[in-house]
């Protein structure tokens, strides 16, 4: 099976005084806009850091659904936050870590199964697998 999905990004004028705006095939994103102002100065918009957070935060989360019924539990919820991390080096700017927080409610589970299920989803996750920065990851089982 090969599943193709389409974003897409527009931009005009300089770095600094410019501004973009991205699409999502679905929809979810029409022209929403992005810039300089919203990736490097906290201002309104959105920015590519903030978009892979939020991709490899829900890829991550599906992951371990889909390995978590494999182990015959079911999550009644899931709460992952990812932080990307940018940061400035010698040839421009890298994104250098990834560290996801998840929290969850899995009747049945306990701690050490949690952790070594949501370790696999970490590894095998499809976003996970594209990205080279380091990705840590705190799992915890709520009561």
């Amino acid at each position: 099976m090969k599943i193709v999905r389409r974003g897409s990004a527009a931009w005009s004028g300089g770095i600094k005084d410019g501004k973009g705006s991205v699409s999502t095939e679905s929809g979810a994103l029409n022209a929403y806009p992005y810039g300089f102002a919203a990736r490097f100065e906290d201002k309104a918009g959105t920015n590519p850091e903030e978009l892979l957070a939020a991709t490899h935060a829900g890829c991550f989360t599906m992951a371990l659904s889909l390995i978590l019924g494999e182990a015959g539990l079911t999550a009644e919820e899931m709460k992952t936050e990812a932080k990307v991390t940018l940061e400035k080096v010698a040839d421009g700017f890298e994104i250098t870590a990834v560290h996801l927080s998840l929290t969850a409610k899995v009747p049945g589970a306990d701690q050490a199964k949690f952790e070594e299920l949501a370790a696999k989803a970490k590894a095998g996750c499809p976003v996970s697998k594209v990205l080279k920065a380091k990705i840590t990851l705190d799992a915890t089982l709520a009561a």
